[in-house]
């Protein structure tokens, strides 16, 4: 048998098989409604000739630049935001190096960090779980490289402010700093393109939540021109298959789909978070396209009577800080009129008790 590192064999898996998910999904942050009718159209144009070629980036990258108002040598397209965060990763670390982590977070900062034979550094994240500036400056050191935040964070939902977040990238020039903003579109605020400011800020997106698409694997890393120039090095020339790429320009030019898709998710929020204030239950108030609750020893029955009525959710109990959590993606107005029926069922039923006045 090959020897795995050991910094590799004592990392959990970030999830488990996605086996058995039917339903009505609302446990991994999908779009509830799936991707804009024009990348449709399009996937239904696609002819044999075109997936017989090897994958063009370079047009999809100038159409992305476009939109997102930044210069193509200031952005790389990514398989995902999983290959950003790993591009990142193989370009700056090597073993002897430390990255700091707020927990509880995505996964994969961990994970691609501890890849490279580095020093994985936890920081507890504050109480109600605020972003602690003060502490990550704190755990700063001559050895720090990498420093990755997710904004708005999974699976919290909270929103470290901007302010912060570029006073801990200049207080570490020489480390990458990513701000993962994965949920961008739910929350409106953005580092973008501060790094023109601090070279070593770098912003991540994904096509994969708003725009429904996370079954072609697509994602955006930006940052300093020179910094991204050294992460196109280490990049495949074709990340990105050829499927992704012809509907990419058809999903950034529906604006209306997008933000129709998410002003219902705003609203959703909205009414999710009410009905859990009316119940005495304890959340957290989310900048993203979920929203994360605190139920004790009735989690595990809230989620297998919410599976019962075709209702996924997410078990966040692996998580630090996040025992007997449960997170709840919200999407178009049809499935959250659904998930509030079957929770306010589903609360009665496991015995949560009267709802409180409103």
């Amino acid at each position: 048998m090959l020897k795995a590192r050991e910094a590799v064999r004592t990392l959990k898996e970030y999830h488990p098989p996605l086996g058995g998910r039917e339903g009505l999904r609302l446990d991994f942050n999908e779009n509830t409604a799936g991707c804009s009718p024009r990348v449709l159209r399009k996937l239904r144009e696609l002819d044999g000739e075109t997936l017989a070629r090897y994958p063009e980036r370079e047009p999809g990258e100038h159409v992305v630049s476009a939109f997102l108002r930044v210069s193509p040598e200031e952005l790389l397209l990514t398989n995902g935001t999983d290959e950003a965060i790993h591009l990142i990763c193989e370009t700056y670390l090597e073993p002897g190096d430390e990255a700091l982590v707020v927990v509880p977070t995505f996964a994969m900062y961990e994970i691609y960090a501890a890849q490279t034979g580095v020093r994985v550094i936890s920081i507890p994240a504050g109480e109600n779980f605020e972003f602690p500036t003060v502490n990550v400056l704190a755990a700063i050191t001559k050895r720090t490289r990498f420093i990755a935040v997710a904004n708005p964070n999974n699976p919290t939902g909270t929103f470290a402010e901007i302010p912060d977040l570029i006073r801990i990238a200049q207080a570490v020039p020489d480390a990458a700093v990513l701000i993962d903003e994965a949920y961008f579109e739910f929350c409106g605020e953005t580092l973008a393109p501060r790094w023109r400011e601090v070279s070593n800020l770098f912003v991540s997106r994904t096509f994969s939540k708003a725009y429904g698409m996370a079954g072609l694997r697509i994602g955006v890393l930006m940052g300093n021109s020179d910094e991204m120039a050294n992460i196109r090095r280490a990049s495949s020339p074709y990340n990105l298959n050829s499927v992704a790429l012809a509907c990419l320009p058809n999903a950034v030019a529906d604006s209306e789909y997008i933000h129709n898709y998410v002003q219902e998710t705003l609203e959703g929020r909205r009414q999710l978070e009410s009905e859990l204030a009316s119940w005495g239950v304890r959340f957290w108030r989310s900048r993203a396209n979920f929203v994360l609750m605190y139920l004790g020893e009735r989690s595990k029955p809230f989620i297998a009577h919410m599976r019962e009525r075709g209702i996924l959710v997410r078990d966040r109990s692996n998580d630090y800080g996040c025992k007997d959590c449960v997170r709840i993606t919200v999407g178009i107005r049809a499935h959250n009129e659904r998930l509030l029926t079957s929770l306010r069922e589903v609360f009665a039923e496991i015995g949560l008790g009267e709802k409180v006045a409103r």
